[in-house]
């Protein structure tokens, strides 16, 4: 990659993918910490690099993480744990990452909770994500469902105490909360996200109604829309004459209130799977996530995912049963940039695939200022190769080691 390089200035050039188009010969210029420049090379101000077969991709935004590099962040102790698993994903492009918690006793969310709030002060994860304990011990996927619990509103006070304004989003099932639990969500600052739920296709009709109202009415909301959490997994499943809360989920993105989080890694979801969701809507109400656990970056092995136990054979990781069986699929081992590259071979175009890995989650997260390769947003870029393989990222204008 050839880059002109002074104290301040840096321009990169190559394929430049924006939410407007793709540029096949272009530049971005960053100044500082920030995106100065983005167009042709052509109409380029200044001197420009050689002209190189590089990608150029805005930094990716995960809402969904548990881990990477053998840390589980449900798990983690101490900064230095989330700073392995956040770095483990920022080496492979993704410049900000929601630390997503699993369903725990109270005293552990409240914990873990604090310690990732610290972690978000320190800029070493852009916020987190409660996957419970709100949740429907039918569809509990991999996590306990002995310590999933009714709605609580008094719980999401507390945990929100603890994220000290950086709760970004929190699992709910629509059968076992109430209206209490989305007004002290979204108060709080923070989304509901439907997953991990039984309910019937009105049940979240109502939720989603109730919760899109309340983000429309309170003051300074994150965002104006709901999420679903890894839309069809731990969902029941759709059928056509119970359309249940995948069909209510599409429905909602489609009206434009709600984005459906896809783990699109060809593990959770087929592909011809990945690819009818992108047809049916646009790239701007649905967020790739990694759902990644500590294997992510890893080799195949035994992991722990908070209180259950995670064997990885084969690139898959599932947990073990009691009798020493493979059970539920136990989140994912890729990197965004892995998902990115499974739908962009599903058939999906390479713009509207680095929309949902960047754009769309920077907008659930309420950063403007994140999430696509635009003059006046952070310097977060991605340096990809023609296979869309990491070459370097820049984050805040600084190159990762």
């Amino acid at each position: 990659m050839s880059a002109a390089t002074s104290t301040a200035r840096t321009s990169l050039r190559g394929t430049v993918v924006t939410p407007h188009g793709v540029i096949p010969d272009g530049v971005v210029v960053v100044e500082g910490q920030t995106i100065a420049w983005v167009g042709p090379a052509s109409d380029a101000a200044d001197a420009v690099p050689d002209e190189s077969g590089d990608l150029l991709l805005p930094g990716l935004v995960d809402l969904h993480n548990h881990g990477g590099g053998g840390v589980s962040l449900p798990d983690a102790e101490t900064l230095d744990d989330v700073r392995v698993a956040a770095g483990e994903h920022l080496r492979h492009g993704t410049t900000s990452l929601v630390a997503s918690l699993v369903t725990a006793p109270r005293d552990v969310l409240l914990a873990r909770t604090g310690l990732l709030a610290d972690a978000a002060e320190q800029g070493i994860v852009a916020g987190i994500h409660l996957e419970g304990p709100f949740l429907s011990q039918a569809r509990c996927g991999a996590q306990n469902p002995g310590d999933m619990l009714v709605g609580d509103a008094e719980l999401v006070g507390a945990v929100a105490t603890a994220a000290r304004g950086h709760l970004v989003t929190m699992t709910i099932a629509p059968e076992v909360v109430g209206d209490d639990v989305l007004a002290a969500l979204v108060t709080a600052g923070a989304i509901p996200s439907v997953g991990h739920t039984d309910a019937s296709a009105e049940q979240v009709d109502a939720a989603v109604d109730r919760s899109f109202d309340l983000l429309a009415t309170t003051e300074g909301a994150r965002s104006g829309r709901l999420t679903a959490t890894h839309l069809f997994n731990g969902m029941r499943p759709l059928h056509h004459r119970d359309p249940g809360p995948i069909a209510a989920c599409l429905a909602a993105a489609g009206r434009g209130e709600l984005v459906v989080e896809l783990v699109a890694d060809g593990t959770h979801l087929a592909d011809g799977t990945t690819r009818s969701v992108f047809d049916l809507l646009d790239a701007g109400s649905i967020a790739l996530v990694t759902d990644a656990m500590a294997a992510a970056g890893m080799a195949d092995g035994d992991y722990q995912l908070g209180p259950m136990e995670v064997r990885v054979a084969q690139g898959v990781a599932r947990i073990v049963e009691a009798d020493g069986s493979a059970g539920a699929i136990a989140g994912g081992v890729a990197h965004l940039l892995d998902v990115l590259r499974q739908v962009v071979r599903a058939g999906v175009p390479l713009q509207d695939a680095v929309r949902a890995a960047a754009t769309t989650p920077a907008e659930v997260l309420g950063r403007a200022d994140l999430g696509a390769l635009v003059a006046g947003r952070r310097a977060d870029v991605l340096v990809a190769d023609a296979d869309l393989r990491p070459v370097r990222v820049m984050r805040d204008g600084k190159w990762v080691a």
